[in-house]
């Protein structure tokens, strides 16, 4: 098991505690969702005072990063502050607004990885297509919605970006379900696929243009999609 990085003694020993177990988290000593060690085994582990070692863990539950539950410990809630602010505040969001961002981001990351992909990525994202495909064709709605997402995922990471690759991650959750969730009709989900297939032509012919034109049309779709979906049914 990672060990978690003593902090050094000096006047400011709660503000190096804090460093050390965000470093921690963020590293996955602490992996999201499971409950951190009790506080006196943390006491023992660390060589600090116990009044020390909770203001630290408080600074952290202020930042978004733990989550005290009374009576059963504390969680980690988030692996860093900015994934707990975007996170929340992209839930938050009204959803057209969330389609927009996503909008902003896709366009300019696959125009990005038109220009800066390499083979292996391209490959790669020729394999997520079919997995898209053969979970569709099996009518596996949870399976494509996995596969849409890491598909995204990957053409933002072959951007070469790493502050938009790192955006994009901490808003994974929030955004990937922004083209999820409402089933497609058999129209809809060929024209959804088209639009894919023409995105991933694009960025092998290194065609900046043409990515972010398909980037941005999956988007308008699935925002028109799910327009008509929220649509009471005539006659109801």
């Amino acid at each position: 098991m990672k060990r978690i990085s003593t902090p050094r003694r000096s006047a400011s020993l709660s503000a190096q505690l804090v460093d050390s177990l965000r470093a921690h988290i963020e590293a996955g000593g602490w992996p999201v969702g499971t409950r951190i060690p009790p506080e006196q085994a943390l006491v023992e582990e660390l060589g600090v005072g116990r009044s020390t070692l909770r203001e630290a863990l408080g600074a952290l539950v202020h930042l978004g990063l733990l989550e005290a539950r009374i009576g059963d410990g504390t969680y980690v809630r988030s692996s860093s502050e900015l994934q707990s602010v975007m996170v929340r505040r992209a839930g938050a969001a009204q959803r057209d607004n969330v389609l927009e961002l996503r909008t902003v981001l896709e366009e300019y990351a696959s125009g990005a990885a038109a220009l800066r992909r390499s083979e292996e990525q391209l490959h790669q994202l020729r394999e997520l297509l079919a997995d898209a495909d053969a979970a569709c064709a099996g009518e596996d709605m949870a399976a494509a919605g996995s596969v849409d997402a890491l598909f995204h995922r990957a053409v933002v990471r072959a951007s070469g970006n790493d502050l938009l690759i790192e955006v994009y991650d901490y808003l994974g959750t929030a955004l990937a379900t922004s083209l999820g969730g409402l089933p497609w009709d058999a129209t809809g989900a060929e024209e959804h696929a088209d639009l894919h297939r023409r995105l991933v032509d694009a960025i092998e012919a290194r065609d900046e243009s043409g990515a972010r034109d398909a980037a941005g049309a999956i988007v308008r779709l699935t925002r028109d999609h799910e327009a008509r979906a929220a649509r009471p049914a005539e006659g109801r």
